[in-house]
């Protein structure tokens, strides 16, 4: 079941929602809260909500050893990381293994044919910063089972994130309130993300499907460059789009999420790139990876292998297949190229060149991501750089991909993948809620906020310019609505990893 779905729209959102108000009090809220995230993950792979209980069990356990034990703690912890790098890579990676395997020495292992389940990397990681956690504090761990279950299962980001960490939530779970004010703002989110997701996302996808579907032979260097400009665009609307709706649905039902994505495509270098984009993503390597391997503490030599480590592990995560290994290895090469005073783009001290430098880095590298073997992918580049066979057959192709409807949602895409929005908002001095918590410097921050029932936390005076984006929000449901009765096209990037 996916959040643009009109079973979870008009069905299961609505059931849970209605139900969960009316129960009373906290631990009837969350036991209503889990029953329907089990239910909600079921929905498509009914059998694999045993693997999703054997990890949150597995998990639980050790975290209890970890909070008693005063020896041994070292070997609890990696037995207990070692298990849920093994649930991950005998459901995610063997058939890669088996695959390689058998082309590098001509062996004849038949693969598992396992199917993946959704959301399995997403809460593996989850379960391992929590058991890591309390391995680095034995306070940060919980003796409640079904608190660590609602944790790790909470529907609005179990399968596909954001990479929630327990002690973000962890007082939430206790105690949280949810206004009136708070449920709007939630529900004008999650029809923002919606949209990005229907509206820009699909349209954007449909696009790239239609180049990379194509034999090397029908492309040129202009639909190539079409197809790996809105592949790029349909990423990033639909991963943060999905994003947008876990964070609106977290604060229907009381919960904060931190931010996931920040204008990632304004940045001006691939170390900028990454601060913006997947944030929940690369923290978590930062915490759990990086920086347990020295980080940048540590010579020149050890850092570039640090980096490089990680954003092969980044890489590795996305998928089992060269292509997103590549992918990850090449924003690592750059990233660390960076690094360099010498690095020609740092030289030329210029936003702009920086701006475009960084777009070129990221749309090639999506090319790798997008592309289904290496050889797809190579084909790719080599029409972006020297296509310029041009046909009567190719510009019956670009006709057709270039129609009006295609080139304004382009155009709108375009714009909105930059920080033009919150410009606007702060040139007439408006800042919503969302917006405060965001700047917040720590978590205990937000937390004293809530407890004193500040205007962020509980309820403000709401703005005309408000007003305005919730009747704008209602339009856009409205066509949203209109978008899924009219088309079957609703893909989801992030599902396969």
């Amino acid at each position: 079941m996916v959040f643009s779905s009109a079973i979870f729209l008009f069905v299961f959102l609505p059931l849970t929602f209605l139900i969960y108000r009316a129960a009373p009090g906290i631990k009837i809220k969350n036991l209503i809260l889990t029953i329907a995230s089990l239910i909600f993950y079921s929905f498509g792979q009914p059998i694999y909500i045993i693997l999703l209980l054997i990890s949150v069990t597995c998990n639980y356990i050790a975290g209890a050893v970890l909070s008693e034990a005063e020896k041994h703690r070292k070997l609890v912890i990696g037995a207990a990381v070692a298990a849920n790098v093994l649930l991950l890579g005998v459901f995610k990676y063997a058939d890669f293994a088996i695959n390689n395997v058998n082309g590098i020495f001509g062996t004849g292992i038949t693969p598992t044919g396992i199917t993946l389940p959704i959301g399995i990397s997403f809460y593996t990681f989850q379960g391992m910063s929590y058991i890591i956690d309390v391995y680095r504090d034995k306070t940060m761990g919980t003796k409640n089972y079904l608190k660590l279950l609602l944790y790790i299962s909470l529907f609005p980001q179990l399968i596909a994130g954001p990479i929630v960490k327990y002690h973000d939530v962890a007082s939430q779970i206790d105690n949280r309130k949810c206004t009136m004010q708070m449920t709007a703002e939630g529900i004008r989110r999650f029809i923002i993300g919606l949209s990005k997701k229907l509206l820009l996302s699909n349209t954007m996808g449909e696009i790239a499907d239609t180049v990379y579907a194509l034999d090397g032979s029908q492309l040129d260097i202009r639909i190539a460059w079409i197809g790996a400009i809105c592949y790029t665009l349909q990423i990033y609307f639909d991963f943060s789009g999905y994003s947008d709706m876990a964070i609106g649905l977290g604060r229907m039902f009381g919960f904060r999420f931190l931010e996931n994505f920040n204008y990632p495509y304004k940045s001006t270098t691939i170390k900028e790139f990454w601060r913006r984009w997947h944030i929940s993503l690369s923290s978590w390597f930062r915490d759990y990876l990086y920086i347990p391997l020295g980080g940048s503490y540590c010579s020149k030599a050890k850092t570039m292998r640090n980096k490089l480590i990680v954003f092969f592990t980044t890489g590795l995560w996305h998928g089992a297949n060269w292509t997103f290994i590549l992918w990850g290895m090449w924003h690592g090469l750059f990233s660390v190229a960076e690094e360099s005073r010498h690095f020609p783009v740092k030289k030329l001290e210029n936003r702009f060149a920086g701006h475009v430098y960084t777009m070129l880095v990221v749309i090639l590298g999506f090319v790798l991501f997008r592309a289904a073997t290496l050889s797809q992918a190579g084909g790719m580049f080599v029409q972006m750089f020297a296509g310029f066979n041009f046909t009567p057959e190719k510009d019956l192709i670009l006709s057709g991909i270039l129609t009006k409807t295609n080139i304004a949602v382009f155009i709108f895409a375009v714009v909105l993948s930059v920080d033009l929005l919150p410009r606007i908002k702060r040139r007439i001095g408006y800042a919503d809620t969302e917006e405060q918590e965001t700047d917040l410097d720590s978590r205990s921050a937000l937390q004293e906020m809530q407890a004193a029932g500040e205007p962020g936390a509980h309820g403000r005076r709401i703005t005309a310019f408000e007003y305005v984006s919730y009747a704008a929000a209602l339009l856009l449901l409205i066509i949203d609505i209109m978008n899924l009765t009219s088309t079957t096209f609703n893909p989801f990037i992030y599902f396969q990893f």
